[in-house]
């Protein structure tokens, strides 16, 4: 398996290489992935196909992808994504044939959030002789410091060694929590600026205590204390109902389907959750495990909706704060189970 380096250099090359493994951390792989499809784009790989692999998947529809003629006449690239790196047996044959006669102006990018030396077989073995096949590991623990101040410096800031030190520990190794603060404050901060430890620990306080993104963590983790407090946070600063239900109905949304759904774990990989937010909705959904809950959940948020927009009468902020607690503790969730 190549390394970060290796995947730059063949982003960078004259073409893409015609099959392409990105495995390893969720974060890191869905970023090399963005990298490869915007790379493609700009070669001229105007058409794709994706496929998600969950159980029942038909690996026949790949070899199909492959004989077929492009609808366009155009290069194409064909988005394979293998969350547990495990394609099995028809899969790894499937693979193992692709590589032995790729398609012309075909690439195949496939991509796995889950990757150890337990996972190397045959078609990756394949993949290596034919293409490239990328692990994209999490720093360690002492690395994670200067990859966060990398991270920084490429949206035109720096921090003093101790800041870096304490993000580290604040986001306890999840790379993508650290990259949701290190966006945060690109927003915040003009180019240029140097951050110390105080500094930073105000901004990420700051932002973090009235985040709506942060309400709907509490919400969907149960912890009703932190998320009224948020609420009283956002409404105090002059946040209006209506983003704030928005938001939220996206997620009820999701935890609808996903309540509804037979097989809740490729349910999960259908609506590409991050590993940190399926857990959230895991905790969610055994609270409430009934879509009928969810559904009924999304009735009242529409009645919020109309409150605010004065086609219903009752105060929304009350309306919302209610919904609120009735998501959390499921004594109050009967009233909508």
């Amino acid at each position: 398996m190549h390394g970060a380096g290796d995947w730059s250099r063949a982003l960078a090359a004259a073409d893409l290489p015609p099959v392409i493994l990105l495995a390893g951390d969720e974060l890191l792989v869905l970023e090399a992935a963005d990298a490869a499809r915007a790379r493609a784009r700009a070669l001229g790989y105007s058409e794709r196909t994706r496929f998600d692999v969950e159980a029942g998947f038909d690996w026949d529809d790949l070899a199909r992808a492959g004989a077929g003629l492009s609808l366009f006449a155009t290069r194409r690239l064909i988005d394979l994504r293998v969350p547990t790196g495990k394609p099995g047996k028809d899969g790894a044959e499937a693979i193992v044939a692709w590589c032995a006669a790729p398609p012309p102006d075909t690439v195949l990018l496939i991509s796995s959030q889950d990757w150890s030396r337990k996972h190397e077989a045959a078609w990756s073995q394949a993949i290596e002789r034919g293409g490239i096949a990328v692990h994209l590991q999490a720093p360690r623990a002492q690395e994670l410091p200067n990859w966060l101040g990398q991270r920084l410096a490429a949206r035109g800031l720096s921090a003093e060694m101790e800041a870096l030190d304490w993000l580290a520990a604040r986001t306890e190794g999840n790379l993508l929590a650290g990259a949701q603060e290190i966006d945060k404050l690109a927003l915040l901060l003009d180019a240029g600026t140097r951050l110390d430890r105080e500094t930073l620990e105000q901004l990420v306080s700051d932002s973090a205590r009235y985040d709506a993104f942060q309400l709907i963590d509490a919400v969907l983790a149960g912890a009703a204390p932190r998320a009224l407090h948020i609420l009283a946070g956002l409404r105090a600063e002059g946040e209006e109902v209506l983003p704030l239900l928005g938001l939220l109905n996206l997620q009820l949304g999701i935890a609808a389907r996903l309540a509804a759904a037979r097989d809740v774990d490729a349910a999960m990989r259908a609506e590409h959750l991050w590993q940190a937010r399926a857990a959230q909705f895991k905790r969610a959904l055994a609270r409430a495990p009934q879509a009928r809950f969810w559904q009924r959940a999304l009735v009242w948020a529409g009645r919020i909706e109309r409150m605010v927009k004065g086609r219903e009468t009752g105060d929304p902020w009350r309306e919302f704060e209610r919904l609120l607690v009735v998501l959390m503790q499921p004594r109050a969730a009967a009233a909508l189970a």
